[in-house]
C-alpha cells in the first residue's frame, strides 16, 4: 500500500459514464487514478458504458481487465453530446443499468460516483439506506447549476429546485465528498454538506505526457504556418459554460495585427458561432482546427506563445476546467475571461501564471474585449513577460497539480476511510 498505508485494501467500484478508452476527459482522470489505486494494491472496478462520448458505440468488450482494473461496460445508449435530447437517453439509460449492476455485483466497501450522468450520487445514497452501502462522490461538476450556467434551466424553475434538492440529499448522505477548489467547496457547505466529508483535490495533467517544447522543436510550427506568429490558443470544448463576445471582439480588434493569430482547437457546441463570427468578419488572423492526438498533445500545447480560458460567471464554482493545467504543465501563460472569484482565476493569481479578465469590472463587453486586446497586445510586444509566467506554471504544476501528487491525495483519503470501517454486507 502506499501514502498513509493502514495495510487493508479496499474493494472499490467507480462509477462514470465515460472510462478508458473513452476521450471524455472524466474518463481519462478516472483512468489514471483506478490503475494508480490498482497499483497500490487496492480491489479497483469499474462500471461505464458502451456509449462514445461523442456517438456510437465503442468497440470494447463488456468486461476486462486493464491495468489492473477490472472493467464493467453497460449497454447504454450511444446519442452522443450533440442534442439535449440524446444526451438525456444517454444518461437515463445509463443511471437505469449503472444501479442494478451495483446491487447485483457488490458489496463494495466504497461506491465512488463522478457527476456524469448527473444525480447519480441521489442513487448511491438510496442503495445506503436500503443495503448500507457506503459511497463518496468525485465531484466534477455541480448540478444542476451546470445546466443553469449552460442555459438549458431556469436559474429558480420548478424542476431546478427538485432536481438541486435530490441532488443535494445525494451529496449529504455521502461518506466523503472530493471537490475541485474552495469556490465548489462554499457551494456544496451551502448546500448541507457537512465541512469535514469534504476534500479537496484537484485534477491533474501528466508530467511526461504535458511538457513545454521549444519552438525551434516543434514541427506542428511549420506544419501549421504559424513559425512567425505569436498564437493566441484556445484548446478544448467550445463548451455552453463558457464565455466567447470578448474573445470574437478581440480578433476583430486585432485582425491587422502583424503578429497575432487565434488558433482554436477541439469542438463543441460554440465551434460553428465562433468559425461563424469569423467567416461572416472575413477575419483571417482565426484558425479552428480539430483535435490533435493525445500523443501530440505536448506539442500542440506548445504552439501557443499564450492560452485562453473562458467561463460564464453562473458556472463559478459549478465548473473548474481542467484545461487550466495542462497549460501550466506546457509552460504556457493564460488569459482567462471569466469571473475574478472562481477556482480558476484562484489558482491564476496565487502561482502567477497569467492574467485575467472579468467582464464584470469593465461598463460593458466592448470594453472588457478592449482589455482583453490590450493583454494579449501586451503579451505578444513584451510588455509583460509571459515566458517568467509560463516557467512559475510549470513549477506550480510540478507541485501540486501532476498526476502522482493528486492521486497520492486520493490514496490517502481512501487509505483513512477504508482503515476506518468495516466491510459491508448486503446480506
Amino acid at each position: 500500500m502506499g501514502a498513509d498505508d493502514p495495510g487493508v485494501p479496499a474493494r472499490l467500484l467507480f462509477v462514470n459514464q465515460h472510462y478508458w478508452p473513452d476521450v471524455a476527459s472524466t474518463g481519462q482522470h478516472l483512468t489514471d487514478l483506478c490503475e494508480h489505486l490498482a497499483d497500490e494494491g487496492h480491489d479497483v472496478h469499474v462500471l461505464c458504458s458502451r456509449g462514445k462520448y461523442t456517438s456510437g458505440t465503442m468497440e470494447a468488450p463488456r468486461r476486462e481487465t486493464h491495468n489492473g482494473v477490472t472493467i464493467r461496460r453497460l449497454d447504454a445508449t450511444g446519442f452522443g453530446r450533440s442534442t439535449h435530447v440524446g444526451r438525456i437517453l444517454d444518461y437515463a439509460s445509463f443511471y437505469t443499468r449503472a444501479l442494478w449492476r451495483i446491487v447485483r455485483s457488490g458489496p463494495y466497501d466504497y461506491v465512488v460516483t463522478l457527476t456524469t450522468p448527473p444525480l447519480l450520487c441521489a442513487g448511491a445514497r438510496l442503495l445506503k439506506h436500503t443495503l448500507g452501502q457506503r459511497y463518496g462522490i468525485w465531484s466534477m461538476d455541480l448540478h444542476p447549476g451546470a445546466e443553469v450556467a449552460a442555459g438549458m434551466l431556469e436559474g429558480d424553475g420548478l424542476l431546478t429546485r427538485l432536481l438541486r434538492a435530490v441532488n443535494s440529499a445525494g451529496y449529504r448522505g455521502a461518506d466523503f465528498v472530493v471537490d475541485l477548489g474552495r469556490h465548489m467547496k462554499r457551494r456544496l457547505v451551502r448546500q448541507g454538506v457537512a465541512p469535514e466529508r469534504l476534500h479537496t483535490i484537484p485534477v491533474w495533467n501528466k508530467k511526461d505526457e504535458v511538457y513545454p517544447v521549444a519552438p525551434e522543436d516543434n514541427p506542428l510550427l511549420d506544419e501549421l504556418g504559424l513559425r512567425d506568429k505569436f498564437v493566441v490558443m484556445y484548446s478544448g470544448n467550445a463548451g455552453l459554460v463558457h464565455r466567447f463576445e470578448e474573445v470574437c471582439a478581440a480578433m476583430r480588434r486585432l485582425e491587422d495585427h502583424p503578429e497575432i493569430h487565434f488558433l482554436f482547437v477541439g469542438g463543441g457546441p460554440r465551434r460553428e458561432e465562433i468559425t461563424a463570427f469569423a467567416g461572416q468578419h472575413g477575419l483571417d488572423n482565426v484558425q479552428y482546427l480539430d483535435y490533435f492526438p493525445r500523443e501530440q498533445l505536448h506539442q500542440s500545447l506548445s504552439i501557443a506563445d499564450v492560452h485562453l480560458m473562458t467561463l460564464r460567471r453562473r458556472a463559478a464554482g459549478v465548473s473548474v476546467p481542467g484545461k487550466l493545467y495542462g497549460i501550466m504543465a506546457a509552460g504556457r501563460p493564460v488569459v482567462m475571461v471569466g469571473p475574478r472569484a472562481s477556482d480558476s482565476a484562484d489558482t491564476i493569481a496565487e502561482n502567477d501564471v497569467g492574467c485575467v479578465v472579468d467582464p464584470s469590472d469593465f461598463a460593458d463587453s466592448g470594453a472588457a474585449a478592449g482589455r482583453l486586446a490590450d493583454t494579449l497586445r501586451a503579451l505578444c510586444e513584451g510588455e509583460t513577460d509571459g515566458r517568467a509566467m509560463g516557467r512559475r506554471g510549470r513549477e506550480a504544476f510540478l507541485d501540486t497539480y501532476e498526476q502522482h501528487v493528486a492521486c497520492e491525495q486520493w490514496a490517502r483519503l481512501i487509505n483513512r476511510h477504508s482503515s476506518r470501517s468495516p466491510s459491508v454486507s448486503y446480506a
